[in-house]
């Protein structure tokens, strides 16, 4: 690993540099991991191990990791909706359900038009309950993060579900391999990256769901692909790049900064006390990183 953690592209990043030099291992062992999210009510955080089909884990105060769920559906992305319940996309079982108080699952999508989604990667909840979700077909195309099956729908989409009807509706087209979704804070745009076409779109958003305005907000580097995003206080986004590390982009698309990490890194998130710890799913590890920045907290 170089030994600098950052590196910095444009001056605009040097507020993000001041925290720690160095990432911590939280734990080390899984398959390929993924989806991370912070519980602040719980003071812990959960995440995905696909290949091993479970989500694990691990207790901010004890440092101690365990299996939270195991079969999983070999998740992928996990978020929580406005009650505190977790939204799951489970790539192998290929649907998106949600965890009740209780612990019984409620399946919220599994079709559109009649046709099996291919496998659910990440979520994000608006204010009202409304759920956008990305269903690329990574999860179909071997045994290693799902089950290998044909694609019923024959196409890579971003869908909505309605909070008050639960239907399944098509809200993003024209994607090679939608990944990563989010909401910018004030829930006026939805954020996707496409792995494949290796951009990120930016669309707005009306009051009833639909999205418009299809744009790319970033094109990454030759060779660098995105998987998920997240905001931070200051409007900059924060793009898990595979190979390349973690990208930060300021609020007008230019790549200001990189976060240099070992592995694959598919997925990053903000959490602590302050918000202000950003935890890192790279291959087989968890890492954690103190910031001089702040994740975003929607409205």
């Amino acid at each position: 690993m170089p030994d600098s953690l950052y590196e910095i592209l444009d001056d605009r990043f040097l507020p993000c540099t001041k925290g720690d030099s160095r990432l911590e291992t939280l734990h080390d062992g899984c398959r390929w991991a993924e989806g991370p999210l912070y519980l602040p009510a719980w003071r812990q955080l959960v995440w995905s191990d696909i290949p091993n089909d479970r989500i694990l884990r691990w207790d901010e105060d004890t440092g101690a990791v365990g299996v939270f769920r195991s079969p999983a559906g070999n998740s992928n992305g996990i978020t929580v909706d406005r009650q505190g319940r977790l939204v799951t996309c489970e790539q192998g079982n290929r649907r998106v359900t949600r965890t009740e108080p209780d612990g019984t699952v409620t399946v919220l999508a599994e079709r559109w038009q009649g046709k099996r989604l291919n496998s659910p990667n990440d979520a994000v909840v608006r204010s009202d309950g409304t759920i956008w979700f990305s269903d690329p077909d990574f999860g179909i195309l071997s045994d290693y993060e799902g089950h290998r099956a044909e694609s019923e729908i024959g196409a890579c989409h971003v869908y909505r579900i309605d909070p008050g009807t639960g239907e399944v509706s098509l809200a993003a087209d024209g994607l090679d391999g939608p990944n990563g979704v989010i909401l910018s804070p004030d829930e006026r745009r939805l954020y996707v990256s496409d792995s494949r076409a290796a951009r990120i779109h930016r669309y707005d958003v009306h009051a009833d769901g639909t999205l418009s305005h299809g744009e790319v907000f970033a094109e990454a580097p030759a060779g660098v692909h995105f998987d998920n995003i997240r905001f931070d206080d200051e409007g900059r986004l924060w793009a898990a790049a595979l190979d390349d590390g973690i990208h930060c982009y300021a609020p007008d698309g230019t790549l200001i900064g990189r976060v240099r990490v070992p592995g694959r890194v598919a997925n990053v998130t903000f959490g602590g006390p302050k918000g202000n710890r950003m935890f890192i799913a790279a291959t087989s590890s968890l890492y954690s990183l103190l910031m001089s920045v702040t994740g975003a907290r929607r409205v």
